[in-house]
């Protein structure tokens, strides 16, 4: 079941499903940084301001509003703590 991107908690790769009511100018720079459907992404870190999170091996930082209109679907089992995790999140981008 999809949640929003704010809602992930770091560490736990996800991939983006689609998103929900951000306008077409919005859309276009999340595609423009790599935030597509199909995109594995993890949170870095979200304490209060924005959301950090790496995508296509590239840190990005999104503000709250953006990150909870990004739907993602958690990848249970490709935490950090599981061994070759990142391999296994690397080969699914």
């Amino acid at each position: 079941m999809p949640i929003t991107l704010d809602e992930l908690p770091p560490g736990i790769p996800a991939r983006v499903v689609g998103f929900r009511g951000p306008g077409r100018g919005a859309i276009r720079r999340l595609i423009e940084m790599g935030v597509t459907p199909g995109t594995i992404v993890v949170v870095v870190a979200s304490i209060g301001g924005p959301v950090l999170i790496r995508v296509r091996g590239v840190l990005v930082a999104l503000g709250r509003g953006i990150a909870r209109r990004i739907l993602v679907e958690p990848l249970h089992g490709l935490g950090f703590g599981d061994s070759n995790s990142s391999d296994k999140a690397s080969n699914t981008s």
